[in-house]
């Protein structure tokens, strides 16, 4: 007879393999380079400072439509691996919310 083996490895075996082996199922894939990490900072820094700049729109539903829109266009990219083509819509993102800023500004 079998022994039944649990599917969901012990903490001390992750601690171990963490750097080696990722469990089965953990969002770890393949590692990055260091250009799409930094990259990846980036991209990161715009979105927190397209919601910290939301915060000034006094219209609470325009708001919401300009996060919500915000996070669609992150999300419709989310799959982007080519590093020109993540610098490219880093580039126009930045150009956007910067007019979209001087817009913002002006309410």
């Amino acid at each position: 007879m079998r022994s039944f083996r649990s599917p969901i490895p012990s903490p001390a075996w992750r601690l171990q393999n963490y750097a080696t082996i990722a469990p089965k199922g953990a969002r770890l894939g393949t590692a990055l380079s260091l250009d799409h990490f930094l990259l990846r900072a980036r991209v990161i820094s715009l979105y927190r400072t397209i919601l910290r700049g939301t915060k000034h729109i006094a219209d609470p539903t325009t708001r919401t439509e300009t996060r919500g829109f915000a996070r669609a266009e992150f999300e419709r990219h989310r799959g982007v691996t080519d590093l020109g083509h993540i610098r490219y819509l880093l580039s126009t993102g930045k150009t956007e919310w910067e007019g979209m800023e001087r817009s913002i500004g002006g309410l």
